[in-house]
C-alpha cells in the first residue's frame, strides 16, 4: 500500500538517482539498492545524502515527495511536486480559515481530539502499572484533562482555545515522567524542549515529531488540501500550519507512545545518545535506525478506525483523517471528527 511506504536513507555520502523507473542508492561508487519509484510515498534523507535532480523530477511527477534533515534529525527542505485536488476545495478551505467563528469550531474538534488521547494515554499507563508509586499522579492528571476537555465549548474563539491547549500541555508533560518505567538519572525527563533537545526523551519525541510531520503533510496534500493554511496554529511563512493541527491528535498516541516503548522496554538507552558542546543530545546512527524500525513497524500494526469503524494499518490514519477534514470543508460532514484513540 502506497501510503505506508516511506524511504529512510541514513547512510552519509549516498548518493541517490534515477536509474529507469527506479530510485537507485549508491554509496562509494557502488549500487546497493533499487526500488521502484511508483511504489513509495516519500523519501526521508538524513545528514549528507545527496540526489541527482533527475530524480528529484521524477519523483516529484510521481507525487513522492523528499524530506532532507540534518543528521540529528532536524528537518531542513522538502521537496514536492504541483499543489493537486480540486480549487474549489481549497477556496473552501481559505474562506473557513479567515472566519473566526468557524475556525474556532474546527480548532475546538481539533483540541478535543488531542486532551482526549493524552488523557487515554495517562489511563492506559495507570492502568497498566497501578502498582508504581506515580500511577495517583497519573490518574490526577487525566482527570484535570477531562476537567479542560469540558470547558473547550465555553471557549468561543482561538485565543482562549490556545490558553486551554498550553494549560493542558503542562498537566500532561507535568505527568509525563510517571509513564517511564526506567530510573536512570541519564533518562530523566524534566519537561518539554527543544531546538535543541536537551535529554534523550527529548531528543527522541523531536524525532518522532518528524516523521509525524512528514507524513501527515503527505497526507494533506494528497487529497488537495494546503498544509500551510491551519486553524489552532497560527499562519507563518514557512509553517505548515494545518498539518501542525491535524497532527496534535497523533502525538500522544503514536509519538508519544512509541518514545515511552523504546525506553520502557530497554530498546533504547543512555549509550544510545552523545552530548554536544552545546548541550544538544542526538541519538546515536544505530539508535536512530532502531527508532526509524519501530516508526515502521507500527505503522504497520491494525486497528480499527473510531469514525469509520474500518480496520485499517496506523499508516493509513492520516490519509484518513486527510480525507475526514476535505469531506467537512466541502460541507459532507457536519463536523471534523478527530481520531479519538481507545
Amino acid at each position: 500500500m502506497k501510503y505506508l511506504n516511506t524511504l529512510f536513507v541514513t547512510t552519509q555520502g549516498a548518493y541517490l538517482h534515477k536509474d529507469g523507473e527506479a530510485l537507485a542508492i549508491r554509496v562509494e561508487g557502488e549500487t546497493r539498492h533499487k526500488l521502484p519509484a511508483h511504489t513509495l510515498d516519500g523519501v526521508i534523507c538524513f545528514g549528507q545524502v545527496s540526489m541527482s535532480p533527475a530524480l528529484m523530477g521524477h519523483l516529484a511527477e510521481k507525487d513522492v515527495c523528499v524530506s532532507f534533515l540534518s543528521e540529528s534529525g532536524r528537518f531542513l527542505a522538502r521537496v514536492a511536486g504541483p499543489t493537486h485536488g480540486n480549487v474549489l476545495l481549497r477556496r473552501r478551505h481559505y474562506r473557513l480559515a479567515d472566519d473566526p467563528e468557524a475556525t474556532a469550531d474546527m480548532a475546538r474538534m481539533i483540541l478535543t481530539g488531542k486532551l482526549h488521547n493524552c488523557r487515554a494515554s495517562l489511563r492506559r499507563s495507570a492502568r497498566d502499572h497501578p502498582e508504581r508509586p506515580g500511577a495517583t499522579a497519573l490518574k490526577a492528571a487525566a482527570d484535570r484533562l477531562g476537567g479542560i476537555i469540558e470547558t473547550l465549548a465555553r471557549h468561543a474563539d482561538v485565543d482562549a482555545l490556545r490558553g486551554a491547549e498550553g494549560e493542558a500541555g503542562a498537566v500532561y508533560f507535568e505527568a509525563f515522567p510517571g509513564m517511564l518505567l526506567r530510573d536512570e538519572p541519564e533518562l530523566r525527563f524534566s519537561g518539554r524542549n527543544r531546538r535543541p533537545p536537551l535529554d534523550p526523551v527529548n531528543s527522541v519525541l523531536s524525532l518522532l515529531y518528524t516523521f509525524l510531520m512528514h507524513d501527515v503533510r503527505s497526507a494533506l496534500e494528497s487529497v488537495g488540501l494546503d498544509p500551510q493554511v491551519g486553524f489552532l496554529h497560527r499562519d507563518r511563512p514557512g509553517r505548515p500550519s494545518l498539518a501542525l493541527d491535524i497532527m496534535e491528535e497523533f502525538r500522544p498516541v503514536l509519538a508519544d507512545r512509541m518514545a515511552l516503548t523504546l525506553f520502557n522496554r530497554g530498546m533504547l538507552g543512555p549509550k544510545d545518545f552523545q552530548i554536544a558542546p552545546t548541550g544538544a543530545v542526538t541519538l546515536t546512527d544505530a539508535a536512530r535506525k532502531t527508532v526509524i524500525t519501530a516508526w515502521i513497524e507500527r505503522k504497520r500494526d491494525e486497528v480499527e478506525h473510531p469514525f469509520l469503524r474500518e480496520k485499517m494499518p496506523v499508516g493509513m490514519l492520516f490519509f484518513t483523517q486527510a480525507l475526514l477534514l476535505a469531506r467537512f470543508l466541502r460541507g459532507d460532514l457536519d463536523g471534523y471528527p478527530p481520531y479519538l484513540w481507545r
